[in-house]
């Protein structure tokens, strides 16, 4: 059995499976592992042990190479120094040239042989000429990402409106579609300053409870129905999914909250059918 580390890449914030080989490595602990381009820092997410051979693309799990020492360490806070110098001398040329784009972040490799420029655009950049600027002036391989909002929120960080660090930034690996519907079936306000992350796009926390929401709301009744209760008959005018109560509106005015299973629903009036009068029948006309 392979013992398995679960590792948060510093650069491109992705949670990748390495072999942990003779290490006996703890969550928080920084390495250095094996990257798609020579080394990359990373910090343990949680250790596991299982049989794996393969990542998720197919590729033969990488190695940990070592413990992160002082000197990788040092290493890692020049590199922050130098991103952000790289990171205002790229907004420079930038704006030399008048391009369409907004720059978001610059991030060094380990080893410092490549630097990623992170960049929005409502359309395609062409950089090619700004690419050879910044290769001239750093000596290294130049690298143009054009990213969306939302990843944008995740390499920049911050706070939602819960007062927590946004959950892009921390522990979700991966984007999942969120829809207005959501919002409605856990019957939130639908206020986009209110549903809306520092993105602008809805927030990513909907998409948590959503099933639960789904499969508990399925045993309550809909609204505008009409149902018994002991203080007597009315209308679901509201729903509280954890609850699992009802708001009823009596046939007096008064609401009241009642749970789920002290109400009946309220049988329809059958309509008594009018008696029509029968149709007198004319006798056939025999031929002559």
């Amino acid at each position: 059995m392979s013992k398995i580390i679960q590792v948060r890449l510093r650069e491109s914030g992705k949670i990748l499976s390495f072999h942990a080989q003779e290490f006996n490595l703890k969550a928080g602990e920084k390495v250095i592992v094996e990257g798609d381009r020579g080394e990359a820092f990373g910090e343990v997410i949680s250790p596991q042990s299982f049989a794996l051979r393969e990542d998720r693309r197919g590729k033969p799990i990488k190695k940990i190479r070592r413990i992160a020492s002082p000197e990788d360490n040092k290493r890692l806070k020049e590199n922050k120094v130098k991103e952000a110098e790289a990171l205002q001398a790229c907004l420079k040329k930038i704006e030399e040239r008048e391009m369409p784009m907004k720059l978001v972040d610059a991030e060094y490799s380990f080893d410092r042989s490549r630097i990623t420029f992170y960049f929005t655009a409502e359309e395609r950049v062409d950089f090619r000429e700004l690419v050879k600027d910044l290769a001239h002036l750093f000596k290294a391989r130049i690298e143009m990402r054009q990213i969306g909002v939302r990843d944008e929120a995740r390499r920049l960080g911050g706070y939602g409106c819960c007062g927590r660090s946004l959950c892009c930034a921390t522990f979700l690996k991966e984007f999942e579609p969120v829809t207005i519907r959501m919002a409605k079936e856990q019957r939130l306000s639908l206020d986009p300053s209110k549903v809306s992350g520092t993105c602008g796009r809805l927030l990513c926390c909907l998409t948590y409870e959503c099933k639960t929401y789904r499969e508990m709301g399925k045993k309550l009744p809909k609204e505008r129905t009409k149902v018994v209760t002991e203080q007597g008959e009315g209308e679901i005018v509201d729903l509280n999914i954890l609850k699992q109560t009802v708001t009823v509106k009596l046939s007096e005015g008064q609401k009241i909250e009642v749970p789920v299973e002290k109400i009946t629903r309220s049988r329809p009036q059958k309509k008594k059918k009018e008696s029509t009068p029968a149709r007198r029948q004319e006798p056939k006309s025999r031929p002559k």
